[in-house]
C-alpha cells in the first residue's frame, strides 16, 4: 500500500447507534475552545470530516468522533462529533461510545465500580459516570448540558405538508419536536422512510423561517435535527430523531431526549426528580431524568441526565492512496437521501 494518510478508529455503538472513535488526538484543528474548533471545521476547512464520513471510508448510518487534549481545566478529554452534514456540538449516544472506548481500551484508567470522565464539548462540560465491572464498561450515565424549551407549539408552514406544529428546544443542540399523529403515523420501523421525508422537510422549513440562536453560546444556532415524539402502547416514551442527510438515529437519542424533557417540564408534564424510559425505533432504551431546574440567560430550563449502554464491535483503519480520485469521498442519494441542501 502507498497510503499518504492513515487513521485508526475503534468502532462502538450505543443502543444501536454507531459512533466511531479516532484513536489519535487531533492536534491540527485551530481554536482556543472546543466551540471554536467545531466552527473551524464547519466554516473554514471540513476536509477531515469529509475524509472520515463520506464514502468509501464512511457511510451514512454512523458518526465519527475526534478526540482532543482537554481545553477546559476540569475536563479529562475533548471531543467533536462528525456527521454527514457538519460537526455537531454534543451527542448522548456518541458520548456513551466515547467513554466506553476510552475505558475499555485503557486510554483512560478504569476504576471499578465507578469511573468519572468529564467531557469538554462545544455545548459545555458533560460529566459521565461509567459503571464498570471485570474490565467492562457496563453503563454510562451522562449529566448533560443545560437544556431549555425555546418555542412551544410553534406553527411552521411546510411545503407539501401545510401547517405543522412543533416544539423547538435545546438539548445540547437544537431540535424541533414533532408529534407524528399529525400525519397519522406511528414511530415504527416500517414507517421510517415516511418519517425521514417529513422530518427533513420540516427541518428545512424551520431553518428557512425561524432564527434560532443559543442565548449564551455564540455559534450554536439553527435546528440540527428533528425528532418525532410519542409513546408506545405500554406508555413508554418513544422517539425517532431524523439526522441529515435523511436517516433515523438507532438509539433513543440523548440530546433529543434532553430537549424533550425540557419541553415536558415547561408544559408541566415532568418535574425535577422524575425519570422515564426513552425507547428508540428499534426498541433500544435509555433511562432519562430531570436532575434540577436551571436558568439559561433568563430562560427557564433543566439539567437532564441520560443513561445507556455501549459496546465495542470493531477496529477500523482507513487511508488514502495518492492516486485515489476520491480523497475526500463522495455521497450518492440512494444512501445519503435527497437532503443535499442540508449537507456541506
Amino acid at each position: 500500500m502507498h497510503w499518504k494518510k492513515t487513521i485508526t478508529m475503534v468502532e462502538a455503538h450505543a443502543e444501536g447507534e454507531v459512533g466511531r472513535i479516532v484513536t489519535s488526538v487531533a492536534n491540527d484543528i485551530p481554536g482556543k475552545t472546543m466551540l471554536e474548533k467545531m466552527n473551524y471545521i464547519n466554516q473554514v476547512d471540513d476536509s477531515l470530516r469529509r475524509f472520515l464520513v463520506f464514502e468509501p471510508r464512511g457511510y451514512a448510518q454512523m458518526s465519527t468522533n475526534l478526540i482532543f487534549e482537554p481545553i477546559h481545566k476540569e475536563a479529562d478529554i475533548g471531543f467533536l462529533i462528525l456527521q454527514g452534514d457538519k460537526a455537531h456540538a454534543m451527542s448522548g449516544s456518541n458520548s456513551i461510545c466515547l467513554v466506553t472506548v476510552l475505558l475499555e481500551t485503557g486510554r483512560i484508567k478504569m476504576i471499578e465500580p465507578k469511573t468519572v470522565v468529564t467531557l469538554d464539548t462545544p455545548a459545555g462540560l458533560v460529566r459521565a459516570v461509567a459503571s464498570c465491572k471485570n474490565g467492562k464498561c457496563e453503563r454510562v450515565t451522562l449529566d448533560m448540558t443545560p437544556s431549555y424549551a425555546d418555542q412551544l407549539d410553534t406553527i411552521i408552514e411546510v411545503e407539501g405538508l401545510g401547517e405543522v406544529i412543533v416544539d423547538i428546544a435545546f438539548g445540547g443542540i437544537f431540535y424541533a419536536l414533532i408529534d407524528p399523529s399529525q400525519f397519522n403515523l406511528k414511530i415504527l420501523p416500517e414507517n421510517a422512510r415516511k418519517l425521514v421525508d417529513i422530518g427533513t422537510k420540516v427541518h428545512r422549513a424551520i431553518n428557512n423561517q425561524v432564527d434560532i440562536k443559543h442565548p449564551q453560546i455564540k455559534g450554536l444556532k439553527g435546528i440540527s435535527y428533528t425528532m418525532f415524539v410519542g409513546h408506545d402502547s405500554d406508555g413508554v416514551m418513544k422517539g425517532a430523531t431524523i439526522l441529515p442527510p435523511g436517516r433515523i438515529d438507532r438509539s433513543p437519542c440523548g440530546t433529543g431526549n434532553s430537549a424533550r424533557l425540557a419541553v415536558m417540564e415547561a408544559k408541566g408534564q415532568a418535574e425535577v426528580g422524575q425519570s422515564f424510559i426513552a425507547r428508540s425505533i428499534i426498541d433500544s432504551e435509555f433511562k432519562v431524568e430531570i436532575l434540577e431546574k436551571k436558568t439559561i440567560a433568563g430562560k427557564s430550563g433543566i439539567t437532564p441526565r441520560v443513561s445507556g449502554r455501549g459496546w465495542i464491535h470493531g477496529v477500523h483503519q482507513i487511508g488514502v492512496d495518492p492516486s485515489d480520485p476520491y480523497p475526500l469521498g463522495y455521497k450518492v442519494a440512494d444512501c445519503w437521501g435527497d437532503a443535499f441542501d442540508l449537507l456541506s
